[in-house]
């Protein structure tokens, strides 16, 4: 990974799209502080799509999508996208899967569940686990004592035993059934509502995490940032950003933004939300 300090003014000035994962990356210990909000805001208001791609529940992802200063979000790793319309006061959501096959799926993840819970103590449901529609997160270390790599490891090996998708982020091992991801589903989501084509946003989206839950938008963006914790989770055989910040947290993504506007403003800000 090279530091984010290398990257040219060239660089900077083809970005159009702000991709970002949220726990340890726009937040902090758990906390969003105002300095990491104000970077979001300032990022929006220079002309930049700012999108939050993230494993958090559906709750959380209609709160961010009408409140935060951002163009739209993905959630719950990929399972759907929500995008707010100020002006008609209308949400617009996207599901990958259909509601039957949300319940089937529910309920193979409630079997899943027991198991694990069975096999490795300290774990528990995450607590935002009633507002999700499509996954299971296990909780390893947002509000439980943190648990052993091994131990952590073996969640994920537990479930993809079963069938599901496992991915390891900062705090939760999130379990589902399905082909949806957050790289697959930011691409739709950039096509559909932005008129951008996957080359093109390859190219033309940066995208910030820390995590190997990350790991197929490390894989696919040019510019593809990891905050300074993401060296906490170097530990895990995953693929790693091109880029990484001095800070951790919220201040590495405030640290991305400060780079970002520097460079000239995204013109194409109008174009894009029409």
């Amino acid at each position: 990974m090279l530091q984010i300090s290398e990257m040219t003014s060239e660089n900077w000035s083809g970005i159009r799209v702000l991709l970002t994962d949220i726990d340890d990356t726009v937040t902090t210990d758990g906390r969003l502080t105002a300095e990491a909000y104000s970077a979001l805001e300032a990022a929006q208001a220079a002309g930049y799509i700012v999108i939050p791609v993230t494993g958090r529940c559906a709750g959380w992802c209609d709160h961010i999508a009408r409140m935060w200063p951002v163009d739209a979000v993905v959630g719950e790793n990929g399972a759907f996208y929500f995008r707010y319309d100020h002006t008609e006061k209308k949400m617009h959501q996207y599901f990958c899967q259909s509601k039957i096959e949300r319940h089937e799926n529910a309920r193979k993840l409630e079997s899943i569940s027991a198991e694990i819970f069975k096999l490795v103590p300290g774990t528990a449901i995450a607590s935002d686990q009633p507002y999700r529609v499509t996954d299971l997160a296990i909780d390893f270390a947002e509000d439980v004592e943190p648990l052993p790599r091994d131990e952590v490891q073996k969640i994920a090996t537990l479930a993809e035993s079963n069938g599901a998708t496992a991915k390891i982020s900062s705090i939760h091992v999130n379990c589902w059934f399905g082909d949806h991801s957050k790289l697959a589903t930011s691409i739709l989501l950039l096509e559909n509502q932005f008129g951008m084509s996957k080359e093109v946003a390859k190219q033309s989206a940066m995208f910030i995490g820390d995590s190997p839950n990350d790991e197929t938008m490390f894989g696919y963006f040019s510019y593809s940032v990891g905050v300074a914790n993401i060296q906490e989770s170097l530990i895990y055989e995953f693929q790693r950003p091109a880029f990484v910040t001095e800070q951790k947290g919220g201040k590495g993504f405030t640290e991305v933004v400060h780079y970002l506007l520097q460079t000239k403003a995204s013109p194409h800000r109008k174009e894009l939300l029409k």
